[in-house]
């Protein structure tokens, strides 16, 4: 199980190199707050001095540490390849392949790349500093040093530099992964333990929080942290270490690790004796060495299915973005057909990706047609904008100076034709919205159908102007046909059409059964049809169930009405008073008479049944006319359209011009594949060796 460690160094390797975190590997967090011996212990662990050093903020940038133990075999070989002198020496991602043996160098890196990055205003970045330590005296281990938990801005630094270290920490130790190594000194109170309280917000069970008491020789004389150390006061599920830092002054003494530790176990001995064997520096680093394999252990099956999900992933990104363009000529062509394809389709319905979240393409259309279209003119009525005296006047104006003895039929024609156009401007924004919709489908065919005009956007571009082109030249056409198809309508009104003569014969009965009702109701002296000698043809006339026939059996009873005190509609002038002859009789509001008002029902039924017949062709034949002049002519000459107006020679190099970054985005997507298809060799490797 030892060699699990550098396994998972392997594989930060393997992703060190892609600059990715997307997986997230089992590593160690060091959490404190600042001057808490974070460094201290970290240094221990290391056994050497490597690490900034100052007041304040030191730590700005996460650092991550990698450990690596060498055999004596494996120093001597390595030694030879790389020309190292020493057993001990640590490599930086930044540097490359440089190697130093020289620690103090290793500090000094530490500190130019930080304000390389950070500024030299005590500002703090995410982006880490992987330093990689090689010695014969560490153990496997993969530590995080993060920037010291403050409350107080000091000098220039930000505001919020409390809220900005919080985040950063967060972003770590969120990571379930990752081993929470809590730092707290043993002269401050546990109970407000600044890193065990960040650690429990992301750890509240403590499973994976281990608890580290520096100082210890520091506490008040009298007092001791035997309740600490024994888990009395603050209860972690890992475990509770106490260390010995170096002071100081031994830092400014040149006190090395190595004595420091053995003073630290003299100092256990002393005054822990009974606990001495559990804490200290040696004892922390093995108990983390034990942790992070046993941590390892439970999430090599997790991280397996991560890193075969995401190269699936990344897999269908690279194909997405396609292989560089070798055959231009083909390639355009390609495209271009697919494009036609992948459009037609969208408006049959048959489109490889289909819209989950709207109406889209062909069913869209279909819903502008049966139920924007439909409704709205379901919703027209045949009479809207057309009242009694309007109807009145239409009867009066079509006499001319003669009294009239029946309706006039010029009257009707004039009123339904008035209402038939109404039918028009519905019927010319079905077309529009149709023509948004065939745009619109240009837009989807881009997004989620043909990926691969996304590597060029002036092939995509010239598509769209293509498209967009052929629309708008169908455009006018479409609505001229639509057009026309209302004047038809308007140019004859076909009064023998059958469903207009049914309904009329309907309504004549009516009328019929009207009117012999109210002769019954006359005085026994009152004749009650005086049309009775019109003999065998003008009963048939009457009664043949004809529009006409309506219009004279609503002038029954007009001699009646003459024997009745009737009024015109302009007031008659009064006796004494001047009447200007060229003054325009104006309709005023008053009761209609018997016979005013037969005449203007009658109209009104005509107006509505023909409205009716007229209206049930035009939402039939609009949307057949909108789908062979638009959508189907579309359709059909897309395809030669765009070959038309793109496939020529002299626009390949320019069509075909890939977008700034997709080369880019190509190459990173690539890299990370081939990190992934790396990691997922190594931990295959695992299985194979027994190690998992």
């Amino acid at each position: 199980m030892e060699a699990l460690i550098p396994v998972i160094n392997k594989l930060q390797d393997v992703f060190n190199t892609v600059g990715a975190d997307i997986i997230q590997l089992p590593q160690i967090a060091v959490v404190g707050t600042q001057s808490s011996g974070k460094s201290s212990v970290l240094e221990s662990l290391v056994g050497r001095d490597l690490l900034p050093r100052g007041t304040g903020i030191v730590t700005r940038r996460p650092l991550i540490l990698q450990l690596v133990h060498v055999d004596p075999e494996d120093r001597r070989k390595t030694s030879e390849e790389n020309g190292v002198e020493g057993e001990e020496w640590g490599k930086f991602l930044h540097t490359k392949n440089k190697i130093y043996t020289d620690f103090d160098e290793i500090r000094q890196e530490i500190e130019t790349e930080t304000e390389r990055i950070s500024g030299n205003n005590k500002g703090i970045s995410d982006e880490p500093i992987h330093l990689k330590i090689f010695s014969p005296h560490v153990v496997n281990l993969t530590l995080v040093d993060l920037p010291g938990i403050t409350k107080v801005p000091v000098g220039d630094q930000p505001k919020d530099i409390e809220i900005q270290i919080r985040e950063l920490i967060l972003k770590y130790i969120s990571n379930p992964n990752c081993i929470i190594l809590a730092v707290t000194a043993a002269n401050t109170d546990m109970a407000t333990s600044e890193a065990l309280k960040v650690a429990r917000e992301v750890d509240p069970d403590g499973r994976r929080t281990l608890a580290v008491v520096t100082k210890l020789d520091l506490m008040d004389a009298g007092t001791d942290a035997m309740d600490v150390l024994m888990g009395r006061v603050i209860p972690v599920k890992l475990g509770l270490i106490g260390v010995v830092n170096r002071s100081q002054l031994d830092i400014n003494n040149k006190k090395s690790v190595a004595d420091a530790i053995r003073d630290e176990h003299a100092f256990l001995q002393k005054k822990y004796p009974s606990l001495a064997n559990r804490n200290g520096t040696k004892y922390l680093a093995r108990t983390l060495n034990r942790l992070l394999m046993h941590h390892i252990r439970d999430c090599l099956p997790e991280l397996k299915t991560r890193i075969n999900v995401l190269a699936a992933q990344y897999q269908s990104l690279l194909s997405s973005y396609g292989e560089p363009v070798e055959d231009k000529s083909a390639t355009l062509l390609q495209l271009i057909t697919k494009f036609a394809a992948e459009y037609c389709n969208t408006i049959e319905g048959t489109a490889k990706y289909i819209e989950t979240a709207e109406l889209c393409g062909g069913a869209r259309i279909c819903y502008i047609f049966h139920e924007t279209f439909g409704r709205t003119l379901e919703s027209v009525d045949p009479l809207g904008g057309l009242t009694t005296i309007d109807v009145l006047t239409a009867i009066r104006n079509a006499t001319g100076p003669r009294p009239a003895l029946f309706v006039p039929e010029v009257s009707f024609e004039l009123l339904v034709k008035r209402q038939v156009k109404r039918l028009e401007e519905p019927s010319l924004r079905c077309v529009e919205l149709v023509h948004e919709e065939m745009q619109r489908i240009i837009q989807h065919c881009s997004n989620y159908s043909t990926q691969e005009l996304l590597r060029f956007p002036k092939l995509h571009d010239a598509i769209v102007e293509v498209v967009t082109s052929l629309l708008r030249k169908r455009l006018p056409v479409t609505n001229e046909m639509v057009h026309n198809l209302v004047a038809i309508e308007l140019a004859y009104i076909n009064t023998k059409h059958p469903d207009f003569a049914d309904a009329c014969g309907v309504m004549n009965n009516n009328i019929e059964e009207q009117r012999r009702n109210r002769m019954r109701e006359l005085p026994s002296a009152v004749p009650r049809d005086k049309g009775a000698g019109a003999g065998p043809q003008g009963d048939q006339e009457a009664g043949t169930g004809t529009w006409r026939g309506m219009l004279k059996k609503g002038e029954e009873g007009a001699q009646d009405d003459k024997s009745k005190p009737q009024s015109s509609l302009p007031a008659s002038p009064q006796k004494g008073h001047a009447v200007n002859l060229l003054d325009v009789p104006v309709p005023v509001a008053r009761k209609l008479s018997a016979r005013e008002q037969r005449d203007c029902e009658v109209i009104e039924r005509l107006i509505k049944s023909y409205f009716l017949i007229v209206r049930k062709n035009i939402q039939d034949s609009v949307p057949k006319a909108v789908m062979h002049f638009l959508v189907n002519h579309v359709k059909d000459s897309l395809q030669s359209e765009l070959v038309g107006q793109l496939y020529k020679s002299g626009l390949l190099d320019d069509l075909l011009t890939e977008s700034e970054d997709m080369a880019q985005r190509r190459n990173e997507a690539a890299d990370m594949l081939k990190a992934l298809q790396k990691a997922s060799q190594v931990i295959a490797e695992i299985r194979e060796t027994h190690l998992w």
